[in-house]
């Protein structure tokens, strides 16, 4: 079966300061645990802000390093999941009600790709 790795995009400067609240929470809690059941969910996880990190570039044969947070970024990988699916169209209709858990205040985008195998 494929695997499919959901990249969740957020934007940084309209979320909550204080992050997700304890009923959203709750909710993702819920969905978690039914798309573990469903033998789907492999893996997931939040990612700490912008400010924590930091970016590695190769470019034009030199690395450089850079600390966050990226100021020039309006959308940033805010979590991921890596789901086991019968197809994307599965991947998309967990995705969807991932989606779905936010407030409406929320800006959320889900990016779907399926992992190339071998």
């Amino acid at each position: 079966m494929p695997r499919y790795l959901s990249l969740v995009r957020i934007d940084e400067s309209s979320a909550p300061a204080e992050g997700p609240s304890p009923e959203l929470m709750e909710r993702m809690g819920h969905l978690i645990e039914e798309i573990t059941k469903a033998g789907v969910m492999l893996d997931t996880a939040g990612l700490t802000p912008t400010a924590q990190g930091t970016r590695v570039t190769w470019e034009g044969g030199s690395l450089s390093v850079t600390d966050g947070p990226f100021t020039e970024s309006k959308e940033v990988i805010g979590g991921y999941a890596i789901m086991q699916c019968k197809d994307k169209a599965e991947a998309l209709e967990w995705t969807k009600r991932f989606l779905q858990v936010h407030e409406d205040f929320w800006t959320v985008t889900c990016e779907v790709r399926e992992i190339a195998e071998g």
